[in-house]
């Protein structure tokens, strides 16, 4: 049975070749005995030392560099040591065999994925929320994703959610401390301001939800999904939002069939571009398979994208389309070659004619601004679904801009604001049940004192879902689920 007292190893380095490859040994027990039998010599704590790493017959395996880092000064907090040496597959293969054999003695094993910051976690170098962003520091997938991780790491995030959980500490035992002298109850919220030191806790607790929210986006990324009729130019915005041709873009309606799906970043904040097959009856059967994948995309969507035609409005299946989206989902409505309306080209308007000046009339008059010039009309309504209408073109990129701001709105990105923290969405949950419970507080606040046990018992549930965050009370099987998605060695 896997136990948290066993000596571990693994490799410590990602899989392939490189310059330097490092095996890492944690034990709670001293390790003398196997430095000696790789290295042949004790090493002084802290200190690099060059040395041949031999097998159990004196053959060289490698030469590098070994350190030793004693209890408590370590990682994990345990006895740890690294050889460091060249980072070819077969040589790190051989050296992990030797210190296998070389501690069998200790019973030592393989590491589990991310046992060495789990050991760092239940030997108190690291709370929770910082073994945590370990992982994302290595998985981050932009500078401002890394920025933050790096913060969070350094227990910045996790500073900020003890300071609260402190002072909720504090004005429980206030509150405490009161129903244990009931002639005293009378007067506690004023005589300790109960409620303007509640109110307080509560709007820093917003501020810094706000920023884990934001810190969320950075990791995750926003789900941006492209729907709307065929040849509105689902495909075209996909490429040109990410500055190559992802998609295919033909003439011929129902071009894509499945789901292409881009990845790009604005301002450090990863956008997951989906392009869908257009949405319209049809008798095609492939082409009824993407429509349905289209709907089912549409559902998993944080933004929706509903392309519209300057150039070939169709109200009516346009609102048959917008009736269907998720009420939930921000939708913002794209009306797309705004080139071939008013402003447009003269070669433009030259082959579209007289129906195109009217057509461009008609979305103006329904508050449409190309490139999202002062006046994009922010409550637009289509079959009783709100959403923002910005004109657009793919094409020649007017209006991209203030998309892709829209966007990083959309996302709650404040470019001017503080770095967030890189939070998980078990942090976001966790300090909205704490944001929960200080509301149902403030409500029996309210009452006065005549439910101060009402009120001592939120203050608790509260607690309880901050210290959550940093792992004061976790269960086990969460923390198998964290620790399970680190890579080996970490």
């Amino acid at each position: 049975m896997i136990s948290d007292h066993d000596p571990i190893v693994a490799i410590a380095t990602a899989p392939g070749r490189g310059g330097i490859g490092v095996v890492r040994v944690s034990s709670p027990a001293r390790l003398d005995a196997l430095i000696e039998a790789i290295v042949g010599r004790p090493l002084t704590p802290r200190h690099a030392h060059f040395l041949p790493f031999k097998d159990a017959n004196g053959v060289l395996i490698d030469e590098g560099i070994a350190l030793a880092f004693p209890a408590p000064h370590s990682y994990t907090g345990e006895h740890v040591v690294e050889f460091q040496g060249h980072g070819g597959p077969v040589v790190l293969r051989r050296l992990l065999a030797r210190c296998l054999e070389a501690g069998r003695e200790q019973g030592i094993r393989l590491a589990e994925p991310g046992e060495f910051t789990r050991r760092a976690f239940l030997n108190d170098r690291m709370d929770l929320a910082q073994a945590e962003a370990v992982a994302d520091l290595i998985d981050a997938s932009s500078e401002a994703a890394a920025r933050s991780a790096a913060a969070s790491m350094t227990g910045a995030f996790s500073e900020q959610v003890t300071g609260l959980a402190d002072r909720i500490v504090h004005l429980r035992m206030l509150v405490e401390a009161t129903l244990d002298f009931p002639e005293e109850e009378i007067e506690f919220l004023e005589k300790y301001q109960a409620r303007s030191v509640l109110d307080a806790i509560a709007s820093d607790l917003s501020h810094l939800l706000a920023q884990a929210r934001q810190g969320a986006i950075l990791r995750e990324g926003l789900h941006v999904v492209l729907a709307g009729q065929p040849n509105v130019g689902k495909s075209s915005l996909l490429n040109a939002l990410a500055g190559f041709e992802a998609a295919i873009v033909t003439p011929i309606a129902g071009t894509t069939r499945d789901k292409v799906v881009q990845q790009i970043t604005i301002e450090g904040v990863p956008l997951h571009i989906v392009d869908t097959a257009g949405l319209r009856e049809t008798t095609d059967t492939v082409e009824q398979i993407g429509i349905a994948r289209t709907w089912a995309e549409i559902e998993q969507a944080d933004v929706i994208l509903h392309l519209l035609d300057a150039t070939q409005p169709q109200p009516e299946l346009d609102a048959a389309i917008t009736s269907r989206l998720p009420a939930r989902t921000p939708v913002l409505e794209i009306i797309n070659k705004m080139d071939l309306v008013e402003g447009g080209n003269d070669g433009a308007r030259d082959s579209a004619g007289d129906a195109v000046d009217a057509r461009a009339d008609a979305r103006i008059d329904a508050n449409v601004v190309a490139g999202g010039a002062p006046g994009v009309d922010v409550n637009a309504n289509v079959a009783g679904h709100p959403a923002k209408r910005l004109g657009i073109s793919a094409l020649t990129g007017e209006g991209l801009d203030t998309l892709r701001q829209e966007l990083l709105a959309i996302a709650g990105w404040n470019p001017s604001g503080e770095s967030p923290y890189l939070a998980r969405e078990r942090h976001i949950q966790a300090l909205l049940q704490a944001a929960g419970h200080l509301e149902i507080a403030g409500e029996h606040a309210a009452l006065s004192d005549r439910v101060l046990d009402l009120f001592a018992e939120e203050l608790r549930l509260a607690h309880g879902a901050l210290t959550s965050i940093t792992g004061e009370f976790t269960s086990d099987d969460l923390l198998g689920v964290i620790f399970s998605r680190f890579c080996i060695g970490k």
